[in-house]
């Protein structure tokens, strides 16, 4: 899968970007710095300018329903941790749906605004935020980390770009992508805390069905399905 890859310096969102300015599928665009970087629903995402990979992907999935959509998140999470996984030398998670962590810190975060047309997706906005250089966090998230802080060095963010989207492209393709995913569950199988409009329980997430929902198991022995947003990790 090749992409063409636009450098821009500064924008808003790249997600924005992409929605406004293209209609071509496989298009990548870059941004330096982004004014108003987007996490999923009300989230910010702090980026240094310069320091960080922030950009978005055009993509047009071929025979994906929409109510298989959770998948296009699949491909992108475990193509991010095949991506950073040799650079880092330890595990790197997938925290339900499609933030990546290392250990209990998120060094990178997802965004994706899937378009329908009728029964399927017509396209796909990827956002992906990837800290890499930055090495001081001055925002009020609790958990970031970058590649800089793991490995003490700085990575070339272009040679870092090609090396994803290469994977990504190997990954789209792959039958497993729905079991990697999976086997790579930040908590699979751990007794934790959570949170929803109930409040705090300790439960063990079991699995992710093939819409999405997340899987838990109460202490009572209770199953629990949640939608995003509805439950919360306490991390």
């Amino acid at each position: 899968m090749d992409f063409k890859i636009i450098h821009i310096a500064e924008t808003d969102s790249t997600n924005r970007w992409l929605r406004d300015s293209s209609k071509h599928p496989n298009v990548c665009v870059v941004a330096d710095y982004q004014t108003a970087g987007k996490g999923c629903g009300s989230n910010s995402w702090e980026s240094e300018r310069g320091k960080n990979l922030t950009f978005s992907m055009l993509i047009h999935p071929e025979g994906i329903p929409a109510n298989a959509q959770f998948r296009i998140t699949e491909v992108v999470s475990v193509a991010l941790c095949e991506t950073l996984e040799p650079f880092i030398n330890k595990k790197v998670a997938i925290k339900w749906p499609n933030d990546i962590y290392v250990g209990d810190r998120k060094i990178c975060g997802i965004l994706i605004e899937n378009r329908l047309q009728g029964s399927a997706i017509k396209d796909a906005i990827i956002g992906i935020g990837l800290n890499v250089n930055q090495r001081v966090f001055l925002s009020d998230a609790p958990n970031p980390v970058s590649l800089y802080q793991l490995t003490g060095q700085e990575k070339d963010l272009d040679t870092l770009l090609h090396q994803f989207l290469a994977t990504f492209g190997r990954v789209v393709a792959s039958p497993t992508v729905s079991e990697d995913y999976r086997a790579r569950l930040y908590r699979k199988g751990v007794a934790a805390h959570y949170e929803d409009s109930s409040g705090r329980f300790t439960a063990t997430l079991t699995d992710v069905a093939r819409d999405g929902r997340l899987q838990l198991t109460d202490q009572e022995g209770q199953a629990r399905s949640y939608a995003f947003k509805e439950v919360q990790f306490i991390v």
